[in-house]
């Protein structure tokens, strides 16, 4: 089938949505179906668009074989909220050109959030009469809402009407956490359009690997440092003021390295904390090309997934700790909730309350000192490999969808 792909977000972008979106695309097409994503310029998340993007407002272009249209965006790292609005809505509105040179296509497929763009795909399928599949990766406004990120009654009454007018005019709806598909079936949405298509990893990419000699030397790591990696988006929802907390708590014991990995909203308080507390077991670095990853995760002795203490996420699933597993390293998680229940049953990792600094710093000198911890990264391999390969998932989705 012909299967258009509308997102705002996409590679050469890093971050989980860009490499899960992705990885969909490539599955879909090692399943004979016909891709095409229509997205914006590069810009997420340093607010800046690449020199080879800039001075055009759209352009034909392709990742690993998948064939893009990419159309003007206004880009943004950090600001006022408004400023976040006109990101979205420039996407938006830009993104018609791409979907109308994008040919004639059986199924649109867009991710939300960003939940704006469903304004797009709505108008899209109306006039070509194409099938639309929602795919939430987050419930919005209800996380906007729960995080006091949005306040405005106003907006937050607009994007639940049109959250509504999505779930009635979408073919399918397909959901990243089992908590997204419950919360669906709990607000009336028909069983017989909600699918399921969770995080996996490409454990071709990820898997065990000798240390990384060269990386270890550039980042003052030791050969017998217990390096403690957090690798992805430093964000509100993830608390890792704890984990900095954590950190200090630590501070006295020899050979524990943070390293924190990505970009983020939260990055420079983060850094600010660091410094004010003259924490010199952390360590910060930019976000990096998802290859260049696995060169981390071979010095990493565990991995920290940590989320605020919140009910909003007791159904999340953050895809930060399949990479970890298919890498064979153990998982910390400080979370509770559909997460927690994975890891544990993965027997690949250990939780911890979340927000809780102290229970962290003694996990984490638990596992220091746990002699099976290398068979504890085995099993958490051997879980993802039966479990969330990437060509399993796809494979099952497509046979929910029927197609």
């Amino acid at each position: 089938m012909r299967i258009l792909m509308l997102t705002q977000y996409f590679p050469p972008e890093s971050g989980a949505a860009q490499v899960r979106l992705k990885e969909v695309a490539k599955g879909l097409q090692a399943n004979g179906h016909q891709v095409t994503v229509v997205t914006a310029f590069p810009n997420h998340p340093s607010g800046i668009i690449p020199p080879e993007y800039q001075g055009h407002w759209r352009m034909k272009d392709e990742v690993d074989g998948i064939p893009l249209w990419r159309t003007w965006i206004y880009p943004v790292q950090r600001g006022r909220f408004w400023k976040r609005l006109l990101n979205y809505f420039s996407f938006v509105f830009s993104s018609f050109w791409g979907l109308s040179k994008a040919g004639k296509q059986d199924i649109l497929f867009f991710e939300s959030p960003p939940l704006f763009l469903g304004i797009t795909a709505l108008i899209y399928g109306w006039f070509t009469r194409t099938k639309i599949i929602m795919n939430i990766s987050d419930l919005w406004p209800e996380s906007a809402v729960a995080l006091g990120l949005v306040n405005s009654r106003w907006m937050i009454g607009a994007a639940e009407w049109l959250e509504k007018l999505l779930y009635r005019r979408s073919w399918k709806i397909s959901c990243q956490t089992e908590g997204i598909r419950s919360s669906l079936l709990e607000r009336g949405v028909p069983s017989h359009k909600v699918t399921f298509l969770p995080n996996g990893v490409n454990l071709d990419l990820f898997a065990p690997r000798e240390r990384d000699e060269a990386l270890a030397q550039k980042l003052g790591i030791k050969k017998d440092d217990f390096v403690l990696i957090y690798a992805g988006t430093m964000g509100y929802a993830q608390g890792l003021e704890s984990v900095i907390k954590t950190a200090e708590l630590l501070r006295e014991e020899p050979g524990i390295r943070f390293l924190f990995v990505g970009d983020g909203t939260e990055k420079p308080m983060l850094e600010g904390l660091v410094k004010e507390k003259g924490l010199e077991n952390v360590s910060f670095v930019d976000f990096q090309p998802v290859q260049e990853m696995p060169r981390y995760f071979s010095l990493a002795s565990a991995s920290i997934v940590p989320l605020k203490k919140n009910k909003l996420f007791a159904g999340a699933r953050p895809s930060k700790m399949f990479p970890a597993l298919g890498s064979a390293v153990p998982v910390i998680y400080s979370g509770e909730g559909e997460a927690a229940d994975l890891v544990l049953s993965s027997g690949g990792g250990v939780v911890v309350e979340p927000e809780n600094s102290a229970e962290l710093a003694r996990a984490i000198l638990e596992l220091k000192q746990n002699p099976q911890r290398r068979e504890m990264g085995q099993q958490g391999r051997k879980f993802v490999q039966e479990h969330y390969a990437w060509r399993q998932i796809i494979v099952h989705w497509l046979k929910e969808l029927g197609i």
